[in-house]
């Protein structure tokens, strides 16, 4: 599988990498884990136990190597970008035609794009309410559930009734998985990334940052090529028949994959011991946000034009030429598909630029030239095919550069007791202001004013991130 092969890549580089200077654990010979007996003792490789998490730990301890920590994160995020990518090329290719016959095509996608937008205002739901699953039942029980009902929402897509069938009631239906989709997404968070950020050498914090955010490309790279390959080798007719029905199956068989993969690491000794020592525990909502309130709302703004451009480089584009546009799609697919190599090029150098220049800087350095991108939006796009092939390449690569970074942006303020909720529900928000609706914007304000109104769209993004990042002098995680 796809996934699979580009993570175990990795995974070699990643075993090269040097132990976590607070960790200090031995890397094992192999990938497997092993069970040490000490006799009651913490392990010498193990972290001083903080002051704030004196807790009892069992005796055994699954050793835990910082390469497999990074492949669990990959392979998770990139499963859940999978499935978000299905559903957002299909609301492009399938919905309009499948559940809104009834309308133009430009209607169509817009009111698919309202259902798109759905998932993102679950998600803050999601996030509270598998907390509270977390601390009644486990990390286990709440991991399994929202994997399980992420799998099922989108896999229960490929067998919905088309309007043609079921009227209305299938737009209701659709919606109500959308809504699913969203709510899975805010319980699925691990704590994986925060661990690996917290747990990163000093002078290596930014490189840590980034190896959740390299699940984006991952997953755009396998959505948007199956949706190519069917295209390219499918009539019009069999794809809205039946074709687009098929990348939902296989968003249910990677989520049972990413899964076990979490699990394995999710349910060891060791991950909740180093969970423990950090403080990465659910708090109360309403405690944090009454605590930190303003660390939310600069978290969820810092990043904004990393998300703002997210869904201008891969959602609005693919709307605009099936729109307004006689080129191929499955040609522009391909040609995304290499954007988003070369968003996961990007999301590597930003490690690296990060841990050179710090994470405020690059984040600030990239916030402005997103903004400098924004002026050239209405020139590329109605550029032609080498116009929009360059707004593409350039766009995902710059979304790269800053997106790989975005994760560290969310967590950077809070204390260790608000971090782990904190950072799901700033990711969460962040989601909802910047990408939420960016394409419903972006599409309806181009069509009916111009696509100089998506220029300003994005640049607000980035003049929000700017503001942001000049009330935040403390991106720097704390220890």
């Amino acid at each position: 599988m796809a996934i699979g092969r580009f993570v175990l890549s990795f995974h070699a580089v990643l075993r090269r990498m040097d132990a976590f200077n607070d960790l200090n654990l031995e890397k094992e010979t192999t990938t497997m884990s092993s069970i040490q007996s000490h006799n009651g003792e913490l392990p010498a490789n193990f972290p001083p136990r903080s002051t704030g998490a004196a807790r009892n730990t069992k005796s055994d301890h699954t050793s835990i190597a910082p390469g497999e920590i990074a492949i669990g994160v990959v392979i998770g995020r990139a499963s859940e970008y999978f499935d978000f990518f299905v559903y957002a090329i299909a609301s492009v290719l399938v919905f309009p035609s499948v559940f809104f016959p009834f309308e133009q095509r430009l209607e169509g996608t817009l009111y698919a794009f309202v259902i798109f937008s759905f998932a993102f205002l679950a998600r803050p739901l999601g996030t509270v309410a598998f907390m509270a699953i977390q601390r009644r039942f486990g990390r286990e029980v709440k991991l399994t559930i929202a994997l399980f009902m992420l799998g099922i929402s989108t896999a229960g897509m490929a067998f919905l009734p088309t309007f043609a069938h079921l009227g209305f009631v299938s737009i209701v239906l659709l919606s109500l998985l959308r809504i699913g989709q969203g709510i899975a997404l805010g319980g699925s968070w691990d704590g994986l990334p925060s661990l690996l950020a917290l747990n990163a050498p000093q002078n290596r914090r930014g490189w840590y940052a980034m190896l959740g955010q390299l699940g984006a490309p991952v997953g755009f790279m396998v959505a948007g090529g199956l949706f190519a390959y069917l295209l390219s080798n499918l009539s019009t007719e069999d794809f809205l028949d039946w074709g687009w029905r098929y990348p939902f199956y296989v968003a249910f068989a990677i989520n049972v994959v990413a899964l076990f993969a979490r699990l394995r690491l999710v349910s060891t000794n060791e991950y909740a011991r180093l969970l423990d020592e950090r403080e990465l525990e659910p708090t109360d909502v309403v405690e944090m946000t009454r605590s930190q309130g303003r660390n939310l709302v600069i978290g969820a703004l810092a990043a904004l034009a990393s998300y703002a451009l997210f869904h201008l480089v891969t959602v609005f584009p693919l709307s605009w030429i099936t729109l307004y546009s006689q080129r191929s799609l499955s040609g522009f697919l391909v040609i995304q598909v290499c954007g988003a190599a070369l968003m996961a090029l990007g999301v590597i150098a930003s490690g690296l630029i990060a841990d050179r220049f710090g994470r405020r800087r690059t984040l600030g350095a990239l916030a402005l030239l997103i903004a400098v991108l924004s002026a050239f939006v209405p020139t590329l796009m109605d550029g032609g095919v080498l116009g929009q092939n360059i707004f593409i390449l350039l766009g995902f690569s710059l979304l790269g550069l800053s997106y790989g970074q975005a994760a560290g942006a969310v967590t950077a303020n809070f204390p260790a007791k608000y971090r782990y909720t904190g950072a799901a529900l700033t990711s969460d928000l962040s989601w909802l202001v910047g990408a939420g609706f960016a394409p419903l914007v972006a599409l309806g304000l181009s069509a009916h004013f111009g696509l100089a109104y998506v220029s300003l769209y994005l640049l607000s993004g980035a003049a929000c991130s700017l503001g942001a990042l000049s009330l935040n002098r403390a991106l720097e995680i704390r220890d």
